[in-house]
């Protein structure tokens, strides 16, 4: 029984080694002086303007928890894929109604414009 359990001890043995490695390495390697261009923070390679505490629209918030809502959808789609041919008719049926519950959804969404972004 064990046996079956040691592949798994040495690929975590062997990453928590590499982690472990790359920590020191940077540590030894690393220069002891940065210059203040490299202790700048950096921000898709252009110099950062103003504060970080800048107010966001609602809008991206809104954006942001419908895409966590449309795809989740996918998370149940794969296993209904994987056992299908288990399912048949029934199993057919059920999925579609919940992606026709989801279709309602994107369409009320989108009616309301909360897909516009201005």
């Amino acid at each position: 029984m064990i046996n079956s359990y040691l592949p798994v001890l040495v690929i975590l043995l062997v990453s928590a080694f590499i982690g472990l490695a790359i920590i020191v390495l940077s540590t030894v390697l690393a220069r002891r002086n940065p210059t203040p261009v490299k202790l700048m923070p950096y921000e898709c390679g252009m110099d950062p303007i103003g504060g970080a505490r800048r107010r966001f629209s609602v809008r991206f918030f809104v954006m942001g928890m419908l895409f966590i809502v449309f795809d989740i959808e996918l998370i149940f789609l794969f296993p209904w894929t994987t056992v299908y041919d288990k399912l048949h008719f029934f199993g057919f049926v059920e999925m579609l109604v919940f992606v026709l519950i989801l279709l309602v959804g994107l369409v009320y969404v989108w009616k309301k414009g909360a897909l516009e972004w201005e």
